[in-house]
């Protein structure tokens, strides 16, 4: 068997080294090859790594067992999958061959040298690597069109994150599956130009550089240095903590050094990582729940460095050109698990910033004040966009794309998306747009849950759902075509954006496509779902599904009118197809029923169990004394009624015991 993605099938693919990363890789694709029977093949050329490869890889999926994340059966195709080898011809048939060996250009030369003697030439060639360029670890290689850097971060069987890096003569078409590859197996990659230390390392490594130079200081000890920057930056792990888990320090010794050479002069490695590299020497880190107290002075002065470095660096990754703000911005958040940097920037206020910058860059005379930031500051802030717009065949694709947080809907994503949409709206060589969203798992996972536990009063909520209702009225009245491509679960605000747009499209066979969950959090869908679905499949059947919170699956979706039709090949593909017939009038679409449309029936009953009943009746009187209006009236209806759930007891405990619990637990509503 084999997995396929648009051109590229893979029934074969090979990692070569054993050592610190190489069997994560590994475990990752045993993971999302498991039902495609792919063959995996780990090489190295020393036996003790490759049995503790083995070791590793097998711990980690036991536990997988254990919590509950694999299935025994899954687990075992996991670890049949696998051949671990010192003999490099076992590699012969791949369609993929990854590297992940020591940072070194000899080591990799030797290494890829014996890969083009055994695989074809249609074998792609990766190189995990986390700093050298892809014209220098494939400079000997002859067909270097299928030769692309693919930079994995730790842990890379969890981090999503992947940085693709084509060389010079990389072939477009197959750095673009490659992106569209990792994607779909569930990865969020990054494309950046060819750079020493690529997009993130420069600004990882710049602040491990920052927390030395502050330990060399006196600023703090190395706890207090660790602390004072995961409270300034919101780090997971503080810069020596990285460093420790990571098995950090040769390479950050080295990379530093190299970059100082082919970036610029304020980057180098600092005596006292050159000393801890030399002799082994551990930085004596906080151990796990320990508390460092640090005090507030110093706290202060080592997170305006923490905060100038930062800012600093990723500005300077901006001036040179290799990535765009959007995409570095949520690289460094997910990689790293740090604040993303433009977001915070533009939070702080980026005349607050600048002036953290410049006293950082005063301090550190070898930094210059980056361009790009001075071009923020007189802009007012960083322009970043949640939407990634493409256009295809005179289409435009719109991808929403937060994947922290399975795509979820705020204030600002859906100003992005009306930006992106009026846009195409207005040009002319545009003829319609698609809608979908990131990765594989979710069209968009509902309304930001932390944006809806802010909402303080029933004004902040009514004006809230307000902004909703403009936005996606907006959509719906677009005289261009908008189809909807829901390439995973729509669940609360997704269904409500896709019930906005002209048509609604989604992939075949998916068990649980759209949902209303609203009521299990102790509140009404806000953004259009209690008028908008009744007038797509019918009153009564709406009600049931919006009173109960149920799921429906993309076969029932079909049946009940809810979407248009499913899909089984390219969802992208079939969005452009159908923009095509709407504008060239070959296909007519009826729109949404904006008259009244109550029948004038009674309200079914409907099982509640545990849900509310104060907010089952808000609910109940928002539907039906709805169905009685016009759309437009309809929706303002809503957004006051939507407001009315503030009042309730019921809406503080169900958002409450979400954000403690997750949606697994159900909230104890007490019916007011």
């Amino acid at each position: 068997m084999s997995y396929s993605y648009k051109e590229l099938s893979v029934s074969k693919l090979s990692i070569i080294g054993a050592g610190q990363i190489g069997p994560d890789i590994c475990l990752h694709f045993s993971k999302v090859f498991s039902k495609h029977h792919v063959e995996l093949v780990l090489v190295d050329i020393a036996e003790d790594a490759l049995a503790n490869a083995k070791a590793k890889i097998e711990k980690k999926i036991q536990k997988g067992v254990e919590t509950g994340a694999f299935q025994s059966t899954m687990a075992e195709t996991m670890r049949n999958s696998i051949t671990y080898t010192t003999e490099y011809q076992n590699i012969a048939g791949s369609e993929i061959m990854l590297e992940a060996a020591t940072e070194d250009e000899k080591i990799k030369n030797i290494i890829f040298n014996q890969v083009e003697k055994i695989c074809d030439d249609q074998c792609l060639l990766l190189s995990n690597s986390s700093h050298m360029r892809p014209e220098i670890i494939f400079q000997n290689i002859d067909n270097k069109k299928r030769c692309l850097v693919t930079h994995y971060f730790f842990p890379a069987e969890r981090n999503p994150v992947v940085e693709i890096i084509p060389g010079k003569e990389t072939s477009k078409n197959i750095t673009n599956t490659l992106v569209g590859f990792y994607e779909a197996i569930g990865k969020v990659p990054v494309k950046v130009k060819s750079s020493y230390g690529y997009a993130v390392d420069p600004v990882f490594e710049g602040l491990c550089q920052t927390a030395i130079y502050c330990l060399e200081k006196g600023y703090g000890t190395v706890k207090e240095i660790d602390a004072a920057a995961k409270k300034s930056l919101g780090l997971g792990v503080g810069p020596f903590t990285a460093l420790t888990l990571t098995g950090g320090n040769p390479i950050t010794n080295h990379g530093l050094n190299e970059m100082n050479r082919e970036l610029m002069p304020w980057f180098r490695s600092p005596k006292v990582l050159q000393d801890a590299v030399e002799n082994n020497t551990p930085w004596g880190i906080a151990k796990p729940g320990e508390k460092v107290a640090i005090s507030p002075e110093k706290e202060a002065i080592l997170g305006k460095q923490f905060q100038g470095a930062y800012f600093a660096l990723s500005s300077y990754v901006i001036d040179i050109g290799i990535c765009h703000v959007h995409d570095l911005n949520m690289a460094c958040e997910i990689a790293l698990v740090m604040k993303a940097p433009f977001d915070l920037m533009n939070k702080i206020g980026l005349d607050n910033v600048y002036q953290i910058v410049e006293d950082f860059c005063s301090e550190h005379s070898e930094f210059p004040i980056p361009e790009s930031l001075k071009e923020a500051k007189a802009a007012g802030k960083w322009g970043i966009s949640n939407i990634v717009k493409t256009v295809r065949d005179q289409v435009a694709i719109c991808t929403i794309r937060r994947p922290k947080v399975l795509n979820a809907l705020n204030l600002n994503v859906v100003a992005d998306l009306e930006v992106a949409l009026l846009e195409a709206e207005t040009d002319d060589s545009i003829l319609g747009s698609v809608i979908t969203g990131f990765g594989v798992k979710a069209f968009v996972s509902g309304a930001d849950i932390n944006m809806l536990a802010s909402l303080n009063t029933p004004e902040e909520a009514y004006e809230n759902a307000h902004h909703f209702h403009k936005v996606f009225n907006s959509i719906q009245k677009l005289k261009k075509p908008v189809i909807c491509a829901i390439n995973g679960f729509a669940f609360g605000g997704g269904n409500e954006l896709a019930m906005s747009c002209t048509m609604r499209i989604c992939k075949k066979g998916l068990p649980i496509l759209a949902c209303q969950p609203e009521v299990n959090l102790g509140f009404i869908p806000g953004a259009g779902g209690t008028q908008r679905l009744p007038r797509l499949v019918g009153l009564d059947t709406a009600s049931e599904i919006l009173r109960t919170g149920r799921p429906v699956s993309s076969t029932e979706a079909v049946e009940i009118g809810l979407v248009n039709r499913e899909v089984e090949g390219d969802l992208i593909e079939e969005g452009i197809s159908l923009v095509k017939k709407i504008s060239e009038g070959s296909l007519n679409v009826l729109p949404i029923v904006e008259t009244p449309i109550n029948d004038g029936c009674g309200v079914p009953d409907v099982e509640l169990g545990h849900l509310s009943k104060a907010i089952d009746s808000i609910l109940i009187k928002t539907i039906y004394e709805g169905a009685t209006m016009t759309l437009e009236d309809g929706l303002e209806f809503e957004a006051r009624q939507f407001g009315e759930c503030m009042k309730t007891e019921d809406m503080k405990i169900g958002l409450k015991n979400f954000l403690a619990n997750g949606p697994k637990v159900k909230a104890q509503f007490v019916h007011k």
